[in-house]
């Protein structure tokens, strides 16, 4: 691994995939997902001293493995991940609020999406149905201030540090909210989370790999050695012609 080798893990099933952002390229799959199955694997891997970036999802068990065996690197969040995260907090809430109106498939879709994604049309439906409850109203558009937050990206150093106050504040206000469990996330995960303004990278890269890796295993109706199956992963999804096993 060169000194920018951007590293990613991800679970499927009982496995973790280990991704090459930079080129595109599935690294290695190691069977297990926790840092004691692991454990063995990464005290051999070469250069891991060399890992600069690790993106990843808003895993404490993924987290506290990387602090341990890649001290160099430096934690991103994935910005799908934090937003899908604070959209489900969101729907919880709102299904404590408004059962009934959570099961409309057409105010789902409303509510899901970015406000500044809907026509003028499906704002105003959106305004009207809100203003039946100042509650869930805010909540609302406080959840779409802090996703407008989360997916600016490639900012310039000055603009992400002016633009922090406004960031703590707003989780300020969510701790003092239905949503404080989720502030509470957003708090524990503020570096990684901030640093996703200066860094483009994400894990789209790695999802598609996931799509790859689960039409190979249905394809074989599954795999009863793990070994076959990490090689013909190798094989598809950015083989380079050596197979080393550490």
């Amino acid at each position: 691994m060169s000194q920018r080798q951007l590293m990613r893990t991800h679970r499927i099933g009982s496995a973790t995939t280990l991704v090459d952002l930079k080129h595109h390229k599935v690294f290695d799959v190691v069977l297990g997902r926790s840092e004691g199955s692991l454990r063995a694997y990464l005290k051999r891997l070469p250069g891991r001293e060399h890992v600069r970036v690790i993106v990843m999802g808003l895993s404490e068990t993924y987290r506290r493995i990387a602090q341990e065996y890649f001290p160099n690197a430096m934690i991103v969040a994935d910005r799908f991940h934090v937003v899908r995260l604070v959209n489900q907090h969101f729907l919880k809430l709102w299904q404590q609020h408004d059962p009934e109106g959570r099961k409309n498939r057409g105010l789902l879709s409303l509510m899901r999406r970015h406000h500044w994604n809907l026509s003028s049309v499906q704002k105003e439906r959106l305004r009207q149905y809100l203003a039946q409850s100042p509650v869930l109203q805010a909540l609302y558009f406080a959840k779409q201030q802090l996703n407008g937050f989360l997916v600016m990206k490639s900012l310039k150093r000055k603009r992400a540090q002016k633009m922090m106050p406004q960031f703590l504040a707003l989780i300020a206000q969510f701790e003092q909210s239905p949503a404080r469990a989720l502030a509470q996330t957003l708090k524990s995960w503020l570096e990684p989370i901030v640093r996703m303004w200066r860094f483009t990278k994400s894990n789209g890269v790695t999802e598609g790999f996931h799509t790859k890796m689960e039409m190979l295993s249905r394809r074989a109706y599954g795999f009863r050695n793990f070994e076959n199956y990490r090689m013909r992963v190798l094989a598809q999804c950015g083989w380079n012609g050596v197979i080393n096993r550490v």
